[in-house]
């Protein structure tokens, strides 16, 4: 790829990146890394864990009213269940946002643009070297289960411009998520 054709495509995805929920796409370029990122944030599933669940008649579907969201901050947990010796080791809340493992307790990100509680501070840049490293914010505490950053790593830089550009656009939910709990503190009081 050319100097130019490179700048022109880093242009469009840092302008689209700044877009919300409901401003037009801020170049021609934008709409397609949208769509791009909405097209790989539904086949890498993000929403299977990142949107909380709710039971319906049909039984359990993502709350799509807090869709991307994360675990919701005002959910009170139990102690997470004591797994017995072998090959079980793993548990997981009903909303398929709290997971206990030997990991400890951790909890799905809010990935929505809020600007307090989700990604509506973050850069790309960010983004990418929180995928990259596997650290939040690519410095920070490690990125826990489930979340299968070994995979993500995969994605190459565009992919993950688009993903940004696509959880950029869709609507702020403000939720606080939990910080994740270390092994040994694995009961919730919820937060």
């Amino acid at each position: 790829m050319n100097s130019l054709k490179m700048f022109v495509r880093i242009a469009l995805v840092v302008a689209a990146s700044f877009a919300r929920a409901g401003d037009p796409p801020a170049a021609a370029g934008a709409s397609e890394a949208l769509a791009r990122g909405k097209y790989l944030v539904t086949i890498a599933a993000c929403n299977d864990c990142h949107t909380p669940w709710k039971m319906t008649a049909e039984g359990p579907k993502p709350d799509m009213d807090r869709m991307l969201s994360g675990h919701p901050e005002g959910m009170v947990l139990p102690p997470a269940p004591k797994m017995p010796e072998g090959p079980w080791q793993n548990a997981f809340a009903a909303t398929n946002t709290a997971w206990a493992g030997p990991w400890g307790v951790s909890f799905t990100a809010n990935l929505t643009p809020d600007r307090e509680t989700g990604l509506g501070k973050w850069t790309v840049r960010n983004f990418t070297e929180t995928i990259r490293t596997g650290r939040h914010l690519g410095r920070g505490r490690e990125i826990l289960p489930p979340m299968p950053i070994p995979q993500y790593r995969n994605f190459t830089d565009e992919d993950l411009a688009a993903i940004f550009t696509y959880l950029q656009s869709i609507p702020a939910v403000k939720n606080r998520v939990p910080e994740p709990r270390q092994p040994g503190a694995l009961a919730s009081t919820g937060q």
